[in-house]
């Protein structure tokens, strides 16, 4: 359960922070028509709805197990994570097209609070990514891997819109427009990454071979099984489920036969975080 309030404070936390971001960014971005703050600015908006996203997905994959969901509710964070992504995508070919448009505008206006804004979005950017980041490698939640990534991302961004802001001073104006571009498309090409492999767990792929081998080396210790066959496996949630077909010798009872399947299943269980069910099936050979 702590998993789940860890998340739900990071996600407020980040609803917050990006709040304020917006506001103080969209303020000097309008202006100073600065399209490097402007595109940040709803590079904030995004993070607030991812945020948001964050917060509904992981109170509804808290949920238990029930009689209509038999294995819990924990590929919310996927659909949630799959609404994020698409979110930015769009928000952010929004941002790009109007970014290109004023190619041949000249307008921009500098201002110290260009640079003051930058330097405190780097600074509060850089300690939630410190603070989402542990929580992931913590708990492996795929939201807050998102959001995770998101902070980082928008430190660098935030620096690229510092040295826009800097030569913008020094009336180098073209600079401003490539950095808004490339804002945008960078969020764009993280919005895919994150799209996919909400899609993947999604669309059920399978565990990776890193674990299977893992299952493998926990197998090859029982001298009783002869050969598997039928490895299957499904996501739930942040963990896998997985079925497979044991042989043994068919002169073992259906009692020492069974009892070998049970040990294995939890030994897997016990052995592997990322296995939540282990299911087999015992054959005579």
């Amino acid at each position: 359960m702590n998993r789940y309030k860890n998340v739900k404070k990071a996600s407020i936390l980040g609803i917050l922070v990006n709040l304020f971001l917006l506001l103080i960014k969209g303020v000097i971005g309008y202006l100073t028509n600065s399209r490097s703050m402007i595109s940040d600015a709803f590079n904030s908006a995004g993070d607030i709805f991812s945020s948001l996203m964050t917060f509904i997905g992981n109170k509804i994959s808290s949920k238990p197990e029930d009689d209509d969901h038999n294995l819990g509710h924990g590929k919310a964070e996927y659909i949630y994570s799959l609404l994020i992504s698409i979110v930015m995508i769009l928000t952010s070919i929004k941002v790009l097209q109007n970014t290109i448009l004023s190619v041949n505008k000249n307008n921009y206006s500098f201002s110290n609070f260009l640079i003051i804004v930058s330097i405190i979005t780097i600074v509060l950017k850089f300690i939630m990514y410190i603070y989402t980041n542990k929580l992931y490698k913590k708990y492996n939640n795929l939201l807050i891997k998102a959001n995770s990534i998101d902070h980082r991302n928008d430190c660098f961004l935030a620096l690229m819109t510092l040295i826009s802001s800097i030569l913008l001073s020094k009336n180098i104006r073209f600079v401003d427009i490539i950095f808004g571009s490339a804002i945008s498309i960078w969020i764009i090409y993280q919005a895919v990454m994150l799209y996919i492999e909400s899609y993947d767990v999604l669309m059920d792929k399978s565990i990776n071979k890193e674990t299977k081998n893992k299952v493998y080396d926990i197998i090859n210790k029982y001298s009783e099984i002869k050969k598997v066959n039928h490895f299957n496996s499904t996501p739930v949630g942040y963990k896998y489920q997985i079925t497979l077909t044991i042989f043994v010798d068919g002169n073992l009872s259906t009692f020492n036969s069974h009892e070998i399947a049970n040990k294995l299943e939890k030994e897997i269980v016990n052995s592997i975080d990322e296995i939540y069910l282990t299911v087999i099936h015992v054959n005579p050979i």
